[in-house]
């Protein structure tokens, strides 16, 4: 059917209908994860799944992912097992080169993605029907509407004040902390187009090649949100504990940003400003942590 233009029902906007789609054009960008919150508004499943624009999915993708969530209530969340894709001249390049398995955390606050940039030998398909991991990656991730409700703190689900970049980890962390399991299945596949860090880091060097990669505002909003992330959902008990892990990776850290980006200092009064905004949300969070600080720590490595 051809789409037919019509008058939004709030604020002038405009909105297209086709039978089973609707688009709703904002007036504000309100970036990913702002948009997808925005979606819900407009959204009566009981499932929801939070598709980047750069992603395509394979066969059952839903199926499986709803036969996951039904196994158990406290599934918050399923990630997939998402390969890379590529674009030669103009059409998809399927890889068997793993983008994510979702995200791991280490006791220096390092976050990765779960195999990426590894070539997939079957490494991460044990056991064959999934894993829970300590949180899932924005760009593919099912989610149960009810955990997605439930990580709402001061009207808002997803962090409106990181806008962009870290707010899918930061709602992840989150709903470990209110006790949602989040699964990773290799039987729910998918594919994605990720612009940037491509490479395997294994060096300094190759640290510096990736960072090369990725456009400035990106690096600028993933070290500030990182850190207010920390100060909004860290047990204080477990960071003090850890605290010569994070010292051991930020001060070399910051040693290259001095050398080679310092316009990274511009985010130090940035974080310092946004501080007792996070703390007041850091104090509703943990009115609702059922995880405990030790469960927590069991998920750092």
């Amino acid at each position: 059917a051809r789409p037919r233009p019509s008058r939004g029902e709030a604020g002038g906007n405009w909105k297209l209908e086709i039978p089973q789609i609707f688009f709703h054009e904002m007036e504000k960008n309100l970036g990913m994860w702002g948009g997808q919150e925005k979606a819900l508004e407009f959204s009566n499943g009981k499932y929801i799944m939070a598709l980047s624009s750069d992603v395509i999915l394979e066969p059952k993708v839903i199926e499986n992912s709803v036969k996951i969530l039904e196994e158990d209530e406290k599934i918050g969340a399923v990630e997939p097992k998402i390969y890379r894709f590529e674009l030669e001249n103009g059409n998809v390049k399927k890889t068997n080169i793993i983008d994510t398995c979702g995200f791991k955390i280490f006791r220096s606050r390092r976050i990765i993605n779960i195999g990426h940039g590894e070539t997939d030998r079957g490494q991460y398909d044990n056991p064959p029907d999934g894993r829970e991991i300590f949180a899932v990656e924005g760009a593919a991730p099912f989610f149960r509407k009810t955990a997605l409700e439930d990580c709402r703190i001061l009207g808002e689900i997803v962090d409106h004040d990181m806008w962009w970049y870290g707010d899918d980890i930061d709602l992840a962390w989150r709903m470990r902390l209110f006790g949602w399991r989040q699964i990773y299945s290799p039987a729910v596949v998918a594919y994605h187009d990720r612009k940037t860090t491509h490479a395997l880091r294994k060096s300094w060097s190759d640290f510096i090649k990736i960072r090369k990669q990725i456009p400035r505002l990106k690096r600028r909003l993933d070290y500030r949100n990182s850190r207010l992330m920390f100060v909004k959902n860290d047990y204080i008990i477990n960071f003090v504990k850890d605290l010569p892990f994070f010292l051991k990776r930020e001060i070399p850290l910051w040693g290259y940003f001095l050398i080679f980006e310092p316009f990274m200092i511009l985010e130090i009064p940035k974080i310092i400003k946004m501080i007792p905004k996070m703390l007041k949300k850091r104090k509703e969070i943990m009115k609702k942590a059922v995880t405990s600080p030790k469960e927590i720590n069991d998920w750092l490595e």
